[in-house]
């Protein structure tokens, strides 16, 4: 048996050719993984199945929007410079990453007469001010800004330039509120009549958590235990707040939406700031069922789908995966844990 709080467990070896780097078109046809709890069965399906196996449940999405967070400008020494946004601090205060080597006092400029003040520098985030034309931006007018001149931040797992098609793949149907640096991935395969089948059975509801850069990044303590995990920015809606309150079976769509019923249910804060982190030893208490898609080793999010179906089983499941030729990451296969 692994040790379940060794970062060398969360551990496997994925082919190249398995990274999805483009969507399966049509949404339905991309591959879907079942795995029973009460049984440790294993179906192989298509997503376009997803009714056939869903239990009678509520289902919980998140409704945040993909921000085009990656822009390209210059230095005031003329060099090239690249940044992405992670998410906003307050006081007219964003977390960014830049690459190369940056100072404080920095001024970086861009398109459309946006620049930005580099104020503080962390281990791994550059702290930033952003302007236009010397008016100092809050979020609302830097969204709408970047929407403008920056790019989709595909994942950096992706070795591809951003195209068109990425500004409505990587993107949910019901993609609503601004704020996220990353697709919540397991809500990507759903389309629009998707959605309106699975109202027919199902109460829908929405909670906003905006997916920061901080998902991709692996564990790096030899003891999972000793990881501090990234925050992120959420709220719950009414609607939510009801299905997690009740005594109903809930499916969250995503491990953004997992974290983010959990934490409410421990905690009650309906907004705020997510850290929660959890793993075999901290598994969920509120939610039933996780639709997810296949992810990074030694992050996160496979030690969240370990604390559902347990370590062993996680690699059962991606062994049978990888084998059968699944695909991975933000544009990959999904599974299905009931």
């Amino acid at each position: 048996m692994s040790d379940i709080f060794a970062l060398s467990s969360y551990d496997y070896e994925l082919p190249s050719h398995l990274i999805a780097t483009s969507p399966t078109k049509p949404k339905e046809s991309a591959n879907l993984l079942v795995y029973e709890r009460n049984n440790s069965k294993i179906t192989h399906a298509k997503f376009g199945d997803l009714m056939d196996f869903l239990p009678d449940c509520d289902i919980i999405f998140n409704d945040t929007k993909v921000v085009k967070a990656r822009i390209y400008g210059k230095k005031s020494s003329g060099g090239a410079v690249e940044l992405l946004l992670n998410q906003p601090l307050g006081d007219g205060k964003f977390s960014t990453l830049i690459k190369g080597r940056i100072k404080v006092g920095a001024i970086l400029e861009f398109d459309k007469g946006l620049s930005c003040e580099v104020i503080e520098i962390l281990d791994e985030y550059r702290i930033v001010k952003f302007y236009q034309n010397q008016e100092l931006l809050d979020t609302p007018k830097l969204y709408k800004i970047l929407n403008q001149i920056g790019h989709i931040p595909l994942p950096p797992y992706i070795k591809r330039d951003d195209e068109k098609s990425d500004e409505v793949w990587y993107q949910s149907v019901f993609a609503k509120n601004d704020g996220a640096v990353a697709a919540p991935t397991a809500s990507l395969h759903f389309s629009d009549e998707m959605i309106q089948n699975l109202q027919t059975k199902h109460n829908i509801s929405y909670i906003t958590l905006h997916v920061g850069a901080g998902t991709f990044k692996s564990v790096e303590t030899s003891d999972i235990r000793d990881h501090k995990i990234h925050s992120e920015i959420y709220s719950i809606s009414d609607q939510a707040i009801k299905s997690i309150n009740s005594h109903r079976a809930i499916l969250g769509v995503g491990t953004t939406v997992t974290r983010c019923v959990e934490y409410f249910y421990k905690s009650g804060i309906k907004d705020g700031l997510c850290d929660l982190f959890l793993h075999p030893a901290n598994p969920p208490q509120r939610q039933n069922y996780l639709l997810t898609n296949f992810h990074l080793p030694k992050s996160t999010l496979i030690m969240l789908v370990a604390s559902f179906v347990g370590l062993e089983n996680v690699k059962e499941i991606y062994k049978q995966a990888i084998d059968r030729g699944y695909k991975f990451y933000s544009y990959g296969d999904a599974m299905l844990v009931i």
